[in-house]
């Protein structure tokens, strides 16, 4: 069933019965996608004695421990707190979760060494001003995403003057196919991150950067509304949900 919404002054209409799902889930085994050098996530019943939180086990109840690094493990949602002193969490900083979202599909460029995602590539795509979150998905799109190991592989990254464009167009919510928005090896510059999270100046506490999404094929790029869940972690990130909603009279 379609629904018509008030959102900033524009009407739109939505069927939130048909959700589009572009996370990653987390499986405790070394088949989760994996980045950032350290073992897989483990999610293994509680061992007391001879107690095992497991009902195969005899338990009355499945009761597990869940092992995981929300950066390196999936899809995570993060906020400035990711490079600064400070303790900014991601629970604290995001406080609404619907978005006027675009979804823009990219071919990274060959640099030397490394494949990047210019500014060239975002101006020939990004033409509406009223959009609030950028999703980028990046190609080749392949189910290779949900299982890929990323360690010393080099991802595709942006550059800084991409991350300094989507910024500048009044982007505050930027999610994306790959394990990061920098380099994996920068010796610790994260320009991407500091430019869009205008790190240097006044920073964008409200901003976030979501990585490790996987967008398929059958969605196509366009204009959506977007549902940013995340758990409720004391954190810089946490692992969560992105949702799409295709806009009927977009």
């Amino acid at each position: 069933m379609k629904t018509i919404i008030k959102y900033n002054n524009k009407t739109y209409e939505v069927d939130f019965s048909k959700p589009l799902d572009i996370s990653i889930p987390l499986k405790g085994d070394v088949s989760n996608p994996n980045a950032w050098y350290i073992p897989a996530p483990k999610i293994t019943p509680v061992k007391d004695g001879d107690f095992t939180g497991s009902i195969k086990a005899g338990a009355s109840t499945n009761f597990n421990n869940i092992f995981f690094n929300p950066h390196a493990h999936g899809t995570h949602t993060e906020c400035v707190g990711h490079i600064t002193r400070e303790l900014y969490n991601i629970n604290d900083v995001l406080k609404q979760f619907f978005f006027i979202a675009e979804l823009i599909t990219i071919s990274p460029e060959q640099r030397g060494n490394d494949m990047v995602i210019t500014k060239k590539h975002l101006e020939s795509k990004l033409k509406d001003t009223t959009t609030e979150a950028l999703i980028i998905r990046t190609l080749p799109n392949t189910n290779t995403k949900l299982t890929k190991q990323y360690s010393h592989t080099n991802p595709p990254y942006l550059l800084e003057e991409t991350a300094i464009f989507i910024r500048e167009s009044g982007i505050n919510h930027l999610l994306i196919d790959l394990p990061s928005v920098d380099k994996e090896k920068d010796d610790g510059e994260l320009l991407a991150h500091k430019s869009f999270w205008d790190y240097n100046n006044n920073i964008r506490l409200d901003a976030t950067i979501t990585e490790f999404i996987f967008v398929p094929n059958s969605i196509s790029d366009g204009s959506y509304i977007l549902n940013l869940q995340i758990a409720p972690f004391v954190n810089d990130a946490s692992p969560s949900k992105p949702i799409l909603y295709k806009i009927a009279n977009s």
